[in-house]
């Protein structure tokens, strides 16, 4: 049957010219853009599912990028902290020097104290100056807010880290209910005097000592003569009723704890000197008892005077006051802290709060044994003052200090941010990789299907076009 009003043959040949064409089309795109999927049409599902991929890609980068930032923060910081360091090994230096009186004149214990004294305000400048654009690193800024610490309870407190949630504060108070006091160790002599000639061995912490009395010496006598040289052995005496100096003699630890311990006892060949515990219990050495407390509900066994909590919400040091013993004291975090932002999400699971305390001078050294700016000149430990062993505690104290925050930032770069940035560089890689999958063309196949659509299109025209010239030959049957 031959019409020529409607050719049908070529209605067919167009319709799949055009689907040839549109394939062609949508191969070239993929070639030139290298994409599977350039717009929604293409692969709904594989879009919304590979947008979804870009976004974590783009927070996961941004997250190594702020790891590798807070790294250069805490190289920042340590670089400042090393000087500090520097500084107060040269102060230690100092001090031992000028307390060789025998061989050190007056005029070079003042010439160290002017040294001392340029030591001392360097260690402030840096502090003050220590910035990385334009954020100060250790002036404190970077440290927590508290109130209500009373300082007759906790004679420091050092927050180290703290995550506040979805708050700019921890809302509830810190509550720590201490129920077993801190002890020193110590021993008696129960007796007025000695009745007999002895030579008794003094130990303790900071070393041992022999002492001999003659029989007959009193009480206050002994306890004279173990005050002397309690530098050389951490022990310390007391009598054992004030105004009573017939009662006896208690001896002391200088330091609170299980690590503290005191000794005395009569050397072999020597008459007995009794001593006992507190109890009554005849024995020649004791141990001191460590702090208990609980902090908001979670138990904390001490070391001395020292509290530690750590927890994954909150973790601080802080040092009772020796004359505390049980009880209840509380202090709020107010705000402070440093945040670091270290994963793809914006939560507080993926954050981590961290304080960087002060190191200026008046900051450094504690309530027991004084800070770094008494020891410079006219400051009540200083060196032309003849306070040797004071300024020394002060700086050993100090050193301490400053070696305990560069191993928290240490570790905190360490095994924080320098195994996040490798964890996300894993989790980077193997999602690059997913979405790629998804929406990267394979170049391959795109070829293959290139030569394919060009065919198509050639013998589609070809076909369209001899389906055109198909309807002449009813001109034939007209006698044309």
């Amino acid at each position: 049957m031959s019409r020529i009003n409607t050719n049908i043959p070529a209605l067919v040949s167009r319709h799949q010219l055009n689907r040839s064409q549109e394939g062609l089309r949508r191969t070239l795109e993929r070639l030139s853009s290298g994409l599977r999927i350039n717009r929604g049409s293409d692969d709904p599902a594989g879009l919304i599912v590979s947008e979804r991929l870009r976004s974590e890609i783009t927070g996961v980068g941004q997250a190594i990028d702020n790891s590798e930032r807070a790294i250069n923060i805490i190289a920042t910081t340590e670089g400042a902290l090393d000087e500090v360091a520097s500084l107060l090994l040269d102060l230690k230096s100092l001090i031992v020097e000028a307390a060789n009186r025998g061989a050190v004149s007056d005029d070079e214990i003042r010439a160290n104290q002017l040294q001392v004294d340029s030591a001392v305000e360097s260690i402030t400048r840096i502090a003050n100056a220590t910035t990385f654009a334009g954020k100060h690193l250790l002036n404190g800024s970077l440290d927590y807010i508290t109130s209500g610490v009373r300082n007759s309870a906790l004679t420091s407190l050092s927050i180290q880290r703290a995550q506040f949630g979805t708050n700019s504060f921890i809302p509830v108070a810190i509550d720590v209910q201490v129920s077993q006091a801190a002890e020193k160790a110590q021993l008696q002599f129960v007796n007025s005097t000695i009745s007999q000639d002895i030579t008794i061995e003094v130990a303790g912490n900071d070393g041992v000592a022999t002492l001999s009395f003659l029989a007959g010496t009193s009480a206050a006598k002994i306890m004279s003569g173990i005050n002397i040289i309690s530098d050389v052995t951490g022990v310390t005496s007391r009598l054992l009723s004030a105004g009573s100096p017939g009662n006896g003699i208690v001896f002391e630890s200088t330091g609170f704890g299980s690590d503290a311990f005191v000794s005395i006892r009569a050397l072999p060949g020597s008459n007995t000197f009794a001593v006992q515990d507190a109890l009554g219990s005849t024995r020649d050495r004791d141990t001191g008892q460590d702090a208990l407390a609980a902090i908001n509900g979670t138990l904390s066994r001490g070391r001395g005077l020292e509290l530690t909590l750590n927890t994954t919400t909150l973790n601080f040091v802080t040092t009772l006051d020796q004359n505390f013993g049980t009880g209840n004291t509380s202090f709020t975090v107010t705000g402070g802290g440093s945040l670091f932002q270290l994963g793809s999400e914006v939560d507080s699971n993926v954050q981590v709060n961290i304080g960087i305390q002060s190191v200026a001078a008046s900051r450094l050294g504690n309530a027991v044994v004084g800070f770094l700016s008494e020891i410079v000149t006219g400051g009540t430990k200083s060196l032309v003052e003849g306070k040797f062993a004071a300024s020394s505690d002060v700086v050993e104290e100090a050193i301490r200090q400053v070696a305990t925050l560069r191993g928290r930032l240490g570790a905190f770069e360490r095994n924080t941010l320098q195994t996040n940035i490798n964890q996300l560089q894993i989790t980077l890689e193997n999602l690059t990789s997913s979405e790629s999958v998804i929406r990267d063309a394979d170049i391959a196949f795109e070829t293959s299907e290139l030569t394919r659509q060009q065919i198509l299109v050639n013998a589609g025209t070809n076909v369209l076009a001899l389906a055109n010239s198909t309807p002449q030959s009813v001109l034939a049957l007209l006698g044309g």
